[in-house]
């Protein structure tokens, strides 16, 4: 039908604004979260953007349910509001017709839900990890600057040099000082290099120097001639195997072939009930969205806030006692089912004749 194609053009559209927004809304807000960090020295600099990218594809399935959620309601409260809802009612067809134009619109979003918590997301997880380590990395080695004294990330470093020629490169007249458990250790070096050993450690190799150790305001300073020297810069990462290991990191793969491991079974649970939650959420925006155009109230609205954050903490906490070996991973299910039950029994309600139950009551009295 002509209106039933319209209405889900009108879905569409509005789905694109409520999602720009949101993402604009959640990214600014990260954003700003991860500047604080990387001014703390907590992450590097140049992570900031890349993290935020990675965030955002771990986030879409979240921003997309909700998106479709506020879709629906935005839309059929506006019908509602505008009485071309009281039109579609009028002509005989029950507020359940809708239900039609509404999972058309849902299902494609919740497939790409499912794609994305079920790959795309883990994988934006273990890159964002290993992106951050790698270039906390970087961001030690970096701190080796021709003619500019520079602390290290953890501030227990300090590092001069008076020429530098890349990160393999060779420097010259290096000065090097370690604050580590109340001992000062300075390093002159007349050369030296940036070095990588066979476990993936970065190393500093200084030649033709002397090495001075001991505790600030005391004498016994140790003094020590070296041909050569070596200092680990950073710490040994293996990219591929060390990082990433969270179950939310993790890909549906790995996850299945940790077999009857209950926080596997947990998060692949999880990853599941997500392109549910979106469909339950489309068909419970139908009978929340019901307005009353001359009372001029929008209590739907807080109510529909009440019960999607009712909902996603429901199934936080059941999923955080399957974590805890409390309760089986189909329990997810019981929530899904129990909110899909209120969604059809609403849609039962909106459906019956324009009087409510306590206008009922009332006329009944008043004629007794």
């Amino acid at each position: 039908m002509v209106f039933q194609k319209s209405l889900i053009r009108e879905l569409t559209f509005t789905a694109i604004g409520v999602f720009v927004v949101l993402l604009a809304i959640l990214a600014s807000t990260q954003a700003i979260n991860l500047l604080g960090r990387a001014a703390e020295g907590q992450i590097a600099n140049d992570a900031v953007a890349a993290l935020i990218g990675f965030w955002t594809l771990g986030l879409f399935p979240v921003l997309l349910i909700l998106t479709v959620f506020v879709s629906v309601m935005i839309v059929l409260t506006r019908l509602w509001r505008e009485h071309e809802m009281s039109i579609w009612l009028t002509a005989g067809l029950p507020l359940s017709s809708l239900l039609g134009p509404v999972l058309r619109f849902a299902v494609p979003l919740s497939i790409l839900v499912g794609i994305v918590s079920c790959w795309v997301g883990p994988w934006a997880d273990q890159r964002s990890q290993q992106y951050a380590e790698l270039l906390k990395q970087r961001e030690e080695i970096s701190a080796i600057a021709p003619g500019v004294f520079k602390e290290s990330a953890g501030s227990n470093r300090v590092y001069f040099v008076e020429s530098f020629a890349g990160h393999n490169g060779f420097a010259s007249n290096i000065f090097f000082q370690d604050m580590t458990n109340d001992n000062v250790s300075t390093i002159f070096a007349r050369s030296g290099h940036i070095s990588t050993d066979g476990d993936g450690q970065r190393q500093l190799v200084l030649e033709d120097g002397q090495r001075y150790i001991g505790q600030p305001g005391k004498a016994n300073y140790d003094v020590m001639a070296f041909k050569r020297y070596t200092v680990a810069i950073s710490e040994s990462h293996k990219l591929a195997g060390g990082i990433g290991q969270s179950r939310q990191a993790q890909s549906m793969k790995q996850l299945l072939a940790r077999g009857n491991d209950q926080e596997a079974r947990a998060e692949i649970a999880w990853r599941l009930s997500l392109p549910l939650s979106c469909l339950v959420l489309a068909i419970l925006a139908l009978p929340l969205s019901y307005f009353n155009p001359r009372s001029g109230h929008t209590y739907n609205l807080v109510l529909a806030i009440l019960i999607y954050f009712l909902y996603q903490n429901g199934l936080t906490l059941i999923r955080n006692n399957i974590l805890r070996g409390e309760l089986h991973p189909a329990s997810l299910l019981l929530v899904h089912a129990a909110f899909l039950l209120f969604a059809f029994a609403g849609l039962a309600y909106r459906n019956r004749p324009s009087a409510t139950l306590a206008q009922t009551l009332k006329s009944m009295f008043r004629k007794a």
